[in-house]
């Protein structure tokens, strides 16, 4: 699934390319009635990419909040055995699925926190 909404992602921010780079030559030569529909018709599409871009890049995140969901159940599961004094018995694979969606949330947190630092410089804005 996760590989789905990456290409549906990918497909999307390629076709916003690609409608931006046909309204630009669009606009290279006089503006006519047809050139105009031309660029009504692309800037449609241009529209849904943004849209179909926002969309998914939102259903990742939700996806990705999901998967930290994860070793708060499990953390919370080990309520009775603590109780107890005991340790939590748990299976090394979930040990190791626990510690790698771990390591995946820290990246997430490092890569989000580097393109808010861009954004805030600039990086990225094209126009006025």
């Amino acid at each position: 699934m996760a590989a789905f909404f990456a290409f549906l992602h990918h497909l999307a921010a390629f076709a916003l390319v690609g409608a931006v780079a046909v309204e630009l030559v669009l606009l290279r030569g006089e503006l006519s009635v047809a050139s105009a529909r031309k660029l009504q018709a692309t800037d449609a599409v241009l529209g849904a990419a943004a849209l179909l871009l926002l969309v998914v890049g939102l259903l990742r995140v939700f996806l990705f909040v999901l998967a930290s969901i994860s070793p708060t159940i499990e953390f919370l599961s080990w309520k009775t055995a603590l109780k107890q004094g005991a340790v939590p018995a748990v299976a090394p694979a979930k040990l190791r699925t626990l510690r790698r969606i771990l390591h995946l949330e820290l990246a997430g947190v490092v890569v989000i926190l580097l393109c808010a630092a861009l954004m805030a410089r600039g990086v990225g804005h094209f126009g006025t």
